[in-house]
């Protein structure tokens, strides 16, 4: 009778995780793979420190429910990491045990143990967002007649116009922006996902000078470079926006202390979209998200801003009486 086969160690499975389940078989885009591979780097450091042994010696049964809450308090508190950063790295160890799951059955017990760990919840902080004017602001502060001006105010313009992730704008190329006609951009979102969004005429005429100032012109070229024709970063894009939310705040005062990223104006997008009346699947689409219900936060938002005004507005007088419970046992629910 033929013997079976011993299951693949955990650096075996680990290795085919990555190799073929995540970049073959998935197809998932660098930044997924960098997110899991800090994760498991992380994890198997510290699961080094906690079971005492090298990583590569390392079994799938030593990931039980203790390692894994361990590690994850390790997060938040040795590492003050927040609740989102948590939940991420929960989310990488556990695509890997379903998948591990398929390949070892002798540690199927611990991985559905481990996989009952819940995701935390945590308080969701209003959207900020920016007004129209406030914006406006915010987009004629780099001077036009620089190179790094011209650049910063057709970037910060697409990124408004589009309501696009940073890394989807850092990303475009010549050939992506169609100027001529419809003007519009072809934008590469999050799992490989396409999308077409229109762009106003003042957009267009605004890329279509900047792209004049770019030397050589190529369609594979980025649009948007930085002076070394490399692709600009996250953190470049921030700092050039803090500048022009300095130069604004000239005019506009209430600007100076409010955090403001490149992702407050993907917000603010969705937000100017909601209160011109854009159905909200509309929005959807526009903001490259999978789901309706994540476009659903702004319209949260939005109601959460109007009761917040409503609540600074004098209530006409001889206006209907609070509700008060009539019994202790009413009186105990309402407080619930």
């Amino acid at each position: 009778m033929a013997e079976t086969a011993a299951p693949p160690s955990f650096a075996t499975l680990l290795q085919r995780f990555f190799a073929e389940h995540l970049m073959q078989h998935r197809d998932v885009s660098p930044r997924t793979i960098a997110a899991y591979r800090d994760t498991f780097r992380l994890l198997l450091r510290f699961a080094e420190r906690q079971v005492g042994k090298a990583p590569t010696s390392i079994s799938l049964t030593d990931l039980d429910v203790g390692l894994v809450l361990a590690f994850l308090d390790h997060l938040e508190t040795e590492r003050n990491n927040g609740a989102r950063s948590r939940n991420a790295r929960l989310v990488a160890i556990r695509s890997f045990l379903k998948y591990a799951a398929h390949h070892d059955l002798s540690a199927l017990p611990v991985i559905e143990r481990t996989l009952s760990v819940p995701l935390k919840r945590f308080d969701r902080p209003l959207l900020g967002f920016l007004s129209r004017d406030e914006i406006q602001a915010i987009l004629e502060a780099p001077d036009p007649d620089t190179w790094t001006g011209q650049r910063d105010r057709g970037l910060l313009t697409v990124l408004y116009n589009t309501g696009a992730r940073v890394s989807e704008v850092i990303g475009l190329r010549v050939r992506d922006a169609v100027l001529d006609g419809s003007p519009c951009v072809h934008l590469r979102g999050k799992g490989r996902k396409q999308r077409s969004v229109p762009l106003w005429r003042s957009t267009a005429v605004l890329v279509r000078s900047w792209r004049k100032r770019l030397a050589p012109v190529a369609d594979e070229s980025l649009l948007f470079p930085n002076r070394a024709g490399t692709a600009m970063t996250r953190s470049n894009v921030t700092q050039r926006l803090a500048l022009c939310v300095k130069a604004a705040a000239v005019s506009h005062p209430q600007l100076l202390g409010r955090s403001i990223s490149p992702h407050t104006i993907r917000h603010t997008t969705a937000m100017h979209l909601l209160q011109s009346g854009v159905d909200i699947t509309v929005i959807a689409l526009w903001l490259g998200h999978e789901s309706p219900a994540t476009t659903h936060m702004y319209i949260e938002a939005d109601l959460s801003m109007k009761e917040h005004a409503l609540s600074h507005l004098q209530p006409p007088e001889g206006g209907a009486p609070r509700y008060r419970p009539p019994d202790p046992l009413m009186q105990f629910l309402q407080s619930l």
